[in-house]
């Protein structure tokens, strides 16, 4: 069993928006039903779990309706932090899907993975069991205390950007969560799976992302993912990237009608 755990529960703070970023709509969709049609299209997703902040469950409902995203088996309430709305989610998948099942941790507003990522997700999990969507910097990074003075310049080939999706056995992200949990700072300073595991000492396993792969979060990625859209319809103009889709959505509605 292979789901997908989208965490869409942002106030769309940084935004300055009216509305949480994950609804802002971007060539005329919601951002939120870019990141879902990714993994609801592709064959190797079986399962689909949200979790939203409790006031938007009934509109992320009809979105789901309107736009046939019919993997989704749960839209869950978000918790106080973005970790506690993960570990809601995992606690309800828990309760309904075998311990071994696979589980990509992904951000709603991160509309842009290919399908190839999620593959290597997938397949990286089962021989190393994780994933963590990376890629290498162009730029140069630096360590700084105190955001001041440069304490440290790590070589930049060996400098990689976290993303999502980040990827476990269901068993495995579950125990971490919940010893994290138990510690005396909580989810203090945790940001994302990757950065649990390695607390806990545990090894994680990087594999290559896309270049795109960003997080809407201000008004300039809003521009940035218009542009990458842009970019896809120029690509499926000449046909480059549609024949897998078309595809994909071809087998998930045969598969949908047996």
């Amino acid at each position: 069993m292979n789901i997908a755990m989208i965490f869409a529960g942002g106030s769309g703070v940084r935004m300055g928006a009216g509305v949480p970023k994950q609804f802002l709509e971007i060539n005329g969709k919601p951002v939120v039903i870019h990141t879902l049609e990714l993994f609801q299209y592709h064959s190797m997703i079986d399962k689909i779990y949200i979790s939203v902040l409790a006031e938007y469950i009934d509109y992320m409902k009809i979105l789901i309706d309107e736009y046939h995203i019919d993997k989704v088996e749960a839209v869950v309430p978000g918790g106080e932090t973005a970790q506690d709305s993960i570990y809601n989610v995992l606690k309800k998948a828990s309760e309904e899907n075998p311990e071994d099942s696979v589980v990509l941790l992904h951000d709603g507003v991160r509309p842009y993975i290919n399908g190839d990522v999620i593959t290597r997700n997938i397949e990286s999990v089962k021989k190393h069991g994780s994933a963590i969507t990376s890629t290498l910097s162009y730029e140069t990074v630096v360590i700084s205390k105190d955001g001041s003075k440069v304490d440290s310049a790590p070589l930049r080939s060996q400098a990689f950007t976290a993303q999502a999706p980040q990827s476990f056995y269901l068993k495995d992200i579950l125990d971490a969560h919940e010893c994290i949990r138990k510690s005396p700072n909580g989810y203090e300073n945790m940001v994302d799976a990757c950065t649990i595991m390695k607390t806990l000492g545990r090894d994680v396993h990087l594999v290559e992302g896309n270049r795109g792969n960003i997080k809407v979060t201000t008004p300039e990625d809003v521009y940035i993912f218009r542009g990458l859209l842009q970019y896809k319809e120029n690509e499926q103009a000449f046909g480059f990237g549609l024949t897998n889709r078309i595809e994909a959505k071809m087998n998930h509605y045969k598969k949908d009608s047996e």
